[in-house]
């Protein structure tokens, strides 16, 4: 059998969810999904992960709120989206009507923001799981984020875990001292899964008119440059928690979707890619399918974990 014509098994599994292959869209990256299903039929994909979705509409941060930098972008948006009721109405439709998983991404100012958000998401039949975005801002913790302390990482998903009907995917973020006590954190809080890393904060400077690029000054880093702070992160968290773990962090091919799997990743989350280029998803899956024939790999979750030190 020549290998053009070889079969190969792509399809993973995570947390009960069967995925037709590890390659999810990151949340803030694709919309609702229906922005790109222009462009390729986005049913190829694993799954799509929803843009952040509050409990009252946001408008998000003022403009400039996006700026390139070299291998990557800064980004501020500030979770512009419907809110959750706005979400069920006008975007779920669409959502229903998907073959690939769908997983909601929910953020918030407060816990009782994301136990009411989660608790009317994880209602749909439509989606599959939750992501919880730890990142924000508590507004009653001086506006610390959420993920930063092992302990709040804890809170958060102890007290989300009872409104959630799906299994429940907590989002770390880079932005820590030591990202295993934070993974093992949201495990013992009730986490079926963990997912990292969120963007690593930055800035841009326009030193001619001495002025930050961004309108919020700061913003979050992703894109290639990333990409080795993630895996070191991935492949920490892995070894910290018994619970499935989905990597993401300046992916661009399906070598670097192979080198997250290696590191400890279930499956991957594809960020950036999606803004350089509208169907990178497709031609991530065409290149991982390609990848695992020409190097007779006929099973991709043999992959994962499977680093040699």
């Amino acid at each position: 059998m020549t290998t053009e014509n070889r079969t190969v098994d792509t399809s993973v599994v995570l947390c009960g969810v069967i995925l037709k292959n590890p390659i999810i869209t990151a949340s803030g990256t694709f919309g609702f999904g229906k922005e790109y299903a222009g462009f390729y039929d986005i049913n190829k994909l694993g799954g799509i992960c929803t843009k952040g979705i509050t409990k009252e509409k946001r408008e998000g941060n003022p403009s400039p709120r996006i700026a390139e930098t070299p291998m990557g972008i800064l980004n501020s948006v500030g979770l512009q989206n419907p809110g959750v009721d706005g979400f069920i109405a006008d975007d779920v439709p669409f959502l229903e009507k998907l073959e690939c998983a769908v997983i909601a991404n929910v953020a918030g100012r407060t816990e009782e923001d994301y136990c009411y958000t989660v608790d009317k998401v994880s209602r749909l039949d439509c989606i599959k799981m939750v992501e919880l975005n730890i990142s924000c801002p508590n507004v009653k913790a001086g506006g610390m984020a959420f993920g930063v302390l092992p302990q709040s990482v804890f809170d958060i998903t102890c007290r989300v875990k009872k409104y959630c009907r799906k299994p429940l995917m907590v989002k770390l973020s880079p932005n820590v001292s030591n990202i295993a006590d934070n993974a093992k954190a949201a495990e013992d809080g009730g986490a079926d899964c963990i997912s990292l890393i969120n963007p690593v904060g930055g800035m841009a400077i326009d030193w001619r008119s001495r002025k930050p690029i961004l309108a919020n000054v700061c913003g979050g880093l992703s894109g290639p440059a990333v990409k080795p702070i993630a895996l070191k992160m991935v492949y920490e968290a892995s070894k910290a928690v018994n619970i499935p773990v989905v990597g993401m962090g300046g992916i661009m091919t399906a070598e670097d979707i192979m080198e997250f799997l290696v590191a400890g990743a279930t499956a991957v989350e594809v960020g950036s890619a999606n803004i350089f280029d509208p169907e990178a998803g497709n031609t991530l899956v065409n290149e991982l399918t390609n990848l695992m024939k020409r190097c007779n790999i006929n099973n991709v979750r043999e992959i994962t974990g499977s680093l040699i030190i």
